[in-house]
């Protein structure tokens, strides 16, 4: 399978059609439907469904699934190449970061001004996401460190603790019956709408801090991303859980934030495949951690 045929196939994914594709990758229609039917022959599975003139070409769910699977190999392959082209050009490169949403993020924000000020051949890419997708995605190679909380195997990972925790907390109207509270406790939400964190860690965290099985809530919604639970607080949806200091809630803003109490609180870490090959630029970024973090050089978690 040539990495070529994977970029015909996702050129026909994104068209939805084989004649647009094939004049966006400037090849005849006829040679590039027998690229497709030879890539299903070997893959032995029918990826398209062809549709009549003038209708588009879809995916079957085989070639949804391809789809992410081929645009990963065409991401690794561009990394490595990058990586082998740059190993000769002093240190530069991509550092490629996945993240949760946190405050201690501001620690790599602050690390990666510097080191971009003294190293602008750098360039550090963050893609934000959910613990169970960033640590796929940093399994598979697409990401050169992750920044997670909670567990990790480690038989796969080595963990490099940031010592910075994050306090939970539930985000609510300001004109909300709770908001007069300082902090809250656990039956305070026992009655009330909550919109919780997919994450299933997450939810078990809370769920031994609430005392009460998750059919006995009142679980309005779900979320991945802080700001889209904002917004349906702010439309009165519910009570959210929510990491302190990643929404506003200052000035005008329409939200407020209150502790829970007893504390619930994380603490992430960086985390890294257990016997990664770094290039330049991600083991420049890594010893520069240390150093911010003030840990020696050979510092290692066994």
């Amino acid at each position: 399978m040539e990495l070529r045929v994977l970029e015909y196939f996702l050129a026909v994914a994104r068209e939805q059609s084989i004649s647009g594709a094939a004049e966006y990758l400037h090849l005849t229609q006829p040679t590039l439907s027998r690229q497709l039917r030879e890539l299903e022959e070997e893959l032995g599975c029918t990826l398209l469904v062809r549709g009549k003139r003038g209708q588009r070409t879809a995916l079957t769910p085989e070639g949804r699934l391809f789809r992410q699977r081929a645009q990963e190999i065409l991401d690794l392959a561009s990394k490595a190449e990058q990586e082998v082209r740059q190993s000769g050009k002093g240190i530069t490169g991509d550092v490629m970061i996945g993240a949760g949403e946190t405050d201690s993020m501001r620690v790599i924000a602050r690390l990666t001004e510097r080191i971009r000020r003294e190293n602008p051949g750098i360039r550090i890419h963050v893609v934000s996401g959910d613990t169970q997708d960033l640590t796929d995605r940093l399994e598979r190679g697409l990401f050169d460190f992750a920044l997670l909380f909670g567990a990790t195997d480690p038989k796969k990972f080595v963990r490099l603790p940031l010592h910075l925790r994050d306090r939970w907390g539930v985000l609510m109207r300001k004109d909300s019956p709770l908001s007069q509270r300082e902090t809250i406790c656990p039956a305070d939400l026992w009655d009330k709408p909550l919109i919780l964190s997919r994450q299933i860690g997450i939810q078990d965290g809370f769920l031994r801090w609430i005392q009460r099985p998750l059919e006995e809530l009142q679980v309005a919604a779900t979320y991945n991303l802080a700001f889209n639970a904002s917004l349906m607080a702010e439309e009165g949806l519910g009570y959210v859980l929510v990491l302190d200091k990643l929404i506003r809630t200052d000035g005008d803003s329409p939200l407020c934030f209150r502790p829970l109490e007893p504390a619930l609180e994380a603490e992430f870490a960086l985390v890294w495949k257990r016997y990664a090959v770094f290039s330049r630029a991600s083991e420049y970024f890594l010893r520069q951690l240390r150093e911010e973090l003030g840990l020696p050089p050979d510092w290692f978690e066994a």
